[in-house]
């Protein structure tokens, strides 16, 4: 039996505003250590079973450099599949189901989401065990988390009678997020288990429940998929094609209708096993804090954090030093940009503050000061009218794309490290404190020649100096348009 993990790493967290933003969102934020909820993820199936699959990550196509970096930082290897455009959990599953059969192969998909929290991760790989040999006799598998209280946040699993293996239950319906009256019935009643959103099946059973429940869906991803092409780690679907997918949930796609008649019919072995693994899918700020390791006072810190006389408060800083006095049950998180003070009941309308931004186009919704690019990261310091300062880290052996401006000029200064600079028809070598200044209009390249990082100071002049005034002309990393 071959286990295919299946991460699905699309989604923007945005109840975890100011550090989740929809170009970098809470997957690949390090939340909980020293990985991030992705890498983390890529992590717990490690030696799960002899005949483990290298990962298939369907992402999206803004951050898939994002997410190749994360996945070699952690010595790892994988296949992206990248979407053109966000259709939900359905459609990604469905492109994640037709390249694990590219060779003809069927094999029991370990589908998880990327921006989980587990903390019992060998309790986890023994449920999932246990899952695959279910799986593997053509069973649906859903896995089931024993609630501890009744949480309204999370979507439900009503358990039917006990399957004929282990401790797998049939499944007698799913349902979504309830009302807290409703939630409290559902613990009362003791057969409810929360909806992990963790599944296996093999990857032509999905495909024909699909061809069942969404068969749109379906060919909308088949033709997607057939239409696309191979670049490196990269599998790129075709975006035309995908942007014709109507967007589902897997839930309400397939989960919900093969509890139902008649399509039940067709799947009698609809099952949930409950997990008791310490699951969280830190949906917000409150429940991040449930999960951190706290002081005497109930208090989580992460960076430069003086607290006093304060409890039950989450306190984070990215940069600056954060002094709270005299709080309780509050969140306050610091970034170079924004500041988000919330009361720790209230942390679900953060999305409407990111709701908000969205309405006037406002950049911190999207991204965060410092913007990562394939080729290493930039931060811009400081701007005004005409001018803006950015510090920029170009990575070893890494190049940026070939390029000009119809607006700007530039002055790079070097701080230490080696760059390669292509200015028009000459090419320079400047080392640190050196400098070199780039007209309006010329074609230009950077690169770092070097075994360390490159580290600038760019000083941008001119009417227009937004990030789409780039026209490219060469790039390694495949940014030119056709």
């Amino acid at each position: 039996m071959q286990i295919q993990p299946l991460v699905l790493c699309g989604g923007s967290g945005s109840r975890l505003w100011p550090l989740s933003r929809e170009k970098y969102p809470k997957q690949l934020l390090q939340l909980t250590g020293s990985d991030s909820l992705f890498q983390a993820t890529l992590q717990r199936v490690k030696g799960l079973a002899e005949h483990t699959l290298v990962p298939l990550v369907v992402c999206n196509e803004e951050y898939r450099f994002a997410i190749a970096e994360q996945v070699r930082c952690i010595g790892q290897s994988g296949t992206l599949i990248l979407e053109p455009s966000g259709k939900n959990t359905a459609p990604a599953l469905t492109l994640g189901a037709l390249e694990a059969m590219r060779n003809g192969a069927d094999p029991v998909l370990l589908v998880m989401p990327a921006d989980h929290v587990i903390v019992d991760g060998a309790a986890f790989q023994a449920s999932v065990r246990s899952g695959a040999e279910l799986a593997q006799q053509g069973a649906v598998v859903s896995f089931g988390i024993t609630p501890t209280g009744p949480e309204t946040g999370y979507g439900y699993i009503q358990c039917g009678s006990a399957a004929a293996q282990g401790d797998a239950r049939t499944i007698q319906r799913f349902v979504e997020k309830p009302q807290r009256e409703t939630a409290q019935g559902y613990i009362a009643d003791g057969n409810y288990l929360w909806n992990a959103g963790i599944f296996m099946l093999r990857a032509s059973v999905w495909l024909a429940a699909m061809r069942i429940c969404r068969p749109d869906i379906l060919a909308a991803c088949e033709s997607a998929w057939r239409s696309g092409k191979n670049d490196g780690e990269f599998v790129r679907v075709d975006a035309e094609a995908f942007g014709l997918c109507p967007s589902d949930s897997i839930d309400y796609a397939v989960m919900e209708r093969i509890t139902q008649q008649p399509v039940a019919q067709q799947f009698p072995q609809a099952l949930v096993l409950p997990m008791s693994v310490g699951w969280s899918d830190v949906g917000a700020w409150d429940a991040l804090w449930d999960v951190l390791p706290k002081d005497a006072q109930g208090n989580v810190a992460r960076g430069d954090v003086i607290l006093e006389d304060s409890h039950n408060t989450l306190a984070f800083s990215q940069g600056r030093l954060l002094a709270c006095v005299g709080v309780d049950n509050i969140v306050v998180v610091e970034t170079p940009d924004a500041i988000l003070v919330a009361h720790k009941d209230r942390t679900q309308d953060v999305k409407k503050i990111v709701t908000h931004l969205q309405r006037e186009g406002r950049a911190e919704a999207q991204n965060h000061r410092k913007v990562y690019r394939p080729w290493g990261w930039y931060d811009s310091v400081d701007m005004g009218a005409r001018f803006q300062v950015k510090r920029i880290v170009v990575s070893p052996g890494a190049s940026l794309s070939l390029q000009m401006h119809h607006h700007r000029a530039e002055h790079w200064i070097v701080v230490s490290g080696t760059a390669c600079v292509t200015k028009g028809d000459e090419t320079l070598l400047l080392s640190e404190n050196q400098s070199t200044y780039i007209p309006l209009g010329t074609v230009h390249r950077l690169e770092n020649p070097g075994r360390v990082e490159l580290e600038m100071i760019e000083v941008q002049s001119g009417s227009y100096l937004g990030e789409d005034d780039i026209v490219r002309f060469d790039d390694v990393y495949g940014r030119v348009p056709a």
